[in-house]
């Protein structure tokens, strides 16, 4: 097992989480979900949050991330749900038409523990072949 480390924590802290457009709208589609990948990635990089895997769906985004339990997961998720939603509406106009608000209020997440990491990850690179 691999761990990570800033000044006083040593961690292991996978998670997978999964959001949703509000109504599950099938938004995340021309161009959308090509700038919502490039996107996350800079906030994480920014955050210094380890994207292992990603897949953008019509109507759901899939992420597999380290994050520092000092952090927490719930500021990640956070910082990518309200960072992408003010930007994504001012780059897509469409989406302001057709949606109060970008994303529901509500996500899954899910720490990865019990699985192997190469089976979570396969499960969410497969996510657009089921």
């Amino acid at each position: 097992m691999e761990y990570k480390s800033n000044n006083n924590v040593v961690y292991s802290c996978k998670y997978h989480v999964v959001r949703r457009p509000k109504y599950r709208r099938k938004v995340l589609v021309n161009g959308v979900d090509v700038r919502l990948k490039e996107m996350i990635q800079k906030i994480c990089t920014e955050y210094r949050i380890d994207v292992i895997e990603m897949e953008i769906m019509p109507d759901h985004v899939h992420l597999l991330i380290e994050v520092d339990p000092q952090f927490g997961i719930h500021k990640a998720v956070k910082q990518i749900k309200g960072r992408t939603s003010r930007i994504l509406r001012q780059e897509f106009s469409w989406l302001t038409a057709r949606l109060p608000t970008l994303w529901t209020n509500s996500y899954f997440v899910s720490t990865v523990g019990g699985a192997p990491l190469s089976v979570i990850k396969r499960y969410v690179k497969n996510q657009k072949n089921m």
